[in-house]
């Protein structure tokens, strides 16, 4: 891939806007999330969830990447998220995707650092960013993760490990979770904001679903230029594909090509929706497709 996580997210922090990172499962997602950077002139990252990558295969999903995005207008990466299985994360190095989640927060803290700077050192070589996570994100998403808080650091010590591994991007715990909330979350834009004073690197948001624009707006103005949206994707799909196909069953007119519209728009229109409440459209021009 051509398209730099890190320069598009250090672009971001830069502007005061966030770059929207939405995962998608199969063609149709990724094709309707892209349509949405295209129609609101946004950079976004796509990313894959591990479990997809074993269901559909790293050569598959970069074959459909590269094949959707060839004569897209925006800058685009391609990213693995939450991947803890170092055998994976080599495939998809090898196979040169823009970044990846190396997830080490079922680690001890050594494991961690030691196994962060290993990755690291492998994408670098290969040209691809990374992306690290130490402490863990509460809920589970694609089968990666866990309801409960495992590991937690010190802004300080999130910095210093950052440093010592070289990692591009860091995920802190912030107070949201992936999922739909049960409870209002207690949000920490002031904890990223304390890293921010501490670290240049791009700070990353998980768990963005459930959140209102003004929740956003706070976490990039304290320095936030990754968020990822995951669950609300799957739900525009699920909720578009239920009700056309309750319409179908009652006219009896079965028509698979206007499925597919309705699910497309759908996560069009809230892919698009997150962007504007991420500031991020019109903001393709900002952003550098080359790697630094």
């Amino acid at each position: 891939m051509d398209v730099s996580t890190r320069t598009l997210t250090r672009t971001a922090r830069d502007g005061g806007y966030a770059v929207p990172a939405v995962n998608v499962f199969d063609e149709l997602s990724m094709r309707a999330v892209v349509a949405a950077a295209v129609r609101t002139s946004a950079p976004l990252i796509v990313q894959i969830s591990v479990k997809t990558v074993r269901s559909s295969g790293t050569a598959f999903t970069t074959d459909l990447f590269r094949a959707l995005t060839r004569d897209v207008a925006v800058p685009v990466a391609l990213h693995l998220d939450h991947c803890p299985d170092r055998a994976v994360l080599d495939d998809v190095i090898a196979a040169g995707w823009s970044s990846v989640l190396f997830d080490a927060s079922d680690r001890g803290l050594d494991d961690a650092v030691r196994e962060t700077g290993e990755v690291t050192a492998a994408a670098h070589a290969a040209g691809v960013d990374v992306e690290s996570e130490i402490e863990n994100i509460l809920g589970v998403e694609d089968g990666v993760g866990s309801d409960e808080s495992r590991h937690a650091y010190s802004v300080e010590q999130l910095a210093e490990v950052a440093e010592q591994t070289g990692a591009d991007l860091l995920a802190p715990q912030l107070g949201t979770s992936h999922g739909l909330y049960k409870a209002d979350p207690v949000l920490l834009p002031e904890r990223a904001a304390e890293l921010a004073r501490l670290t240049d690197r791009p700070i990353v948001l998980h768990g963005g679903t459930g959140l209102g624009e003004q929740d956003f707006r706070a976490f990039i103005d304290a320095g936030v230029s990754k968020v990822n949206i995951s669950t609300a994707v799957k739900h525009a799909y699920m909720r578009a594909s239920l009700a056309h196909l309750e319409h179908a069953r009652d006219t009896d007119s079965w028509d698979p090509p206007k499925l597919v519209a309705a699910i497309e728009s759908a996560v069009t229109d809230v892919i698009a929706e997150h962007v504007a409440w991420f500031g991020a459209d019109g903001k393709a021009d900002d952003s550098t497709a080359g790697r630094p």
